[in-house]
């Protein structure tokens, strides 16, 4: 299973779109958000997307109420904990407030630094797909995580 990873999209339309065209390219079977959509109008094109996705909150998500009925409850509170293929996946958008002494997971997915990042901790792998939008560090990428072998490559927008 092929996962889209993504996060800090805020608003930025074009780019939004991109990262759809882009995971429809590679066949993803699901794409994952991190949070900080901002707002509702951002959803639409991942409308587009051809496959499930499911996203969390960020900080930055001021219309909650509307990013949760847009998404049709697709965006929720993290950390959002999900099994797939036999491995647990966490997803928040701020690492510091996630436990991870605690923290059952194989593989963390999260945000909010805008900067991309994959690393292993002990038996948990740490990715943070960077910023969509690519206003704060300048560069705008996104992420595809290979489930079974988790081998995961970054993509610029």
């Amino acid at each position: 299973m092929r996962i889209g990873l993504m996060a800090d999209s805020h608003d930025h339309l074009p780019r939004i779109e991109h990262a759809v065209d882009l995971f429809n390219h590679h066949q993803v079977e699901l794409v994952i958000h991190a949070g900080d959509f901002v707002a509702p109008f951002a959803l639409p094109p991942l409308e587009r997307l051809q496959c499930e996705w499911v996203g969390v909150f960020g900080n930055n998500d001021g219309e909650r109420v509307g990013l949760e009925r847009r998404s049709q409850g697709r965006i929720r509170p993290g950390p959002h904990r999900m099994e797939l293929d036999s491995k647990r996946l966490t997803v928040i958008h701020i690492l510091e407030e996630l436990d991870r002494d605690r923290e059952q997971a194989d593989v963390i997915i999260f945000g909010h630094t805008h900067k991309a990042e994959i690393r292993q901790e002990g038996n948990i792998l740490l990715i943070n797909p960077g910023e969509t939008y690519g206003w704060l560090h300048g560069r705008a990428t996104v992420a595809v995580l290979d489930l079974p072998t988790l081998k995961v490559e970054l993509m610029d927008l």
